[in-house]
């Protein structure tokens, strides 16, 4: 019998294992927050811009049925803007000058 040596079983993960896989999350977080911000971005500007062509046909409606353009949104009562958009009409031109 060998005195003061005891074989153990190995329990749990060592400094190094635990590193390393810290290291590999950092890893692909760096490159999956990029990707998430571009793919958002790219989600806000369909958004934006299938709002505007829409916008531009329910302006074209109400200038068909009163023969003038809204000069403003609540004229449009049946216009909703996507989901974080935000549009606003600065100034009407009339094209009377």
């Amino acid at each position: 019998m060998r005195s003061g040596v005891t074989p153990s079983k190995h329990h749990g993960f060592t400094l190094i294992e635990l590193l390393i896989v810290v290291v590999i999350i950092g890893i692909l977080a760096s490159i999956a927050i990029p990707k998430y911000s571009t793919v958002r971005q790219k989600a806000q500007i369909a958004a934006v811009t299938s709002d505007l062509k829409m916008l531009a046909t329910k302006m074209e409606m109400y200038q068909a049925e009163n023969q003038l353009y809204p000069t403003n949104l609540g004229m449009l009562t049946d216009f909703v803007t996507s989901e974080g958009v935000n549009l606003v009409i600065n100034e009407a031109i009339t094209g009377q000058g």
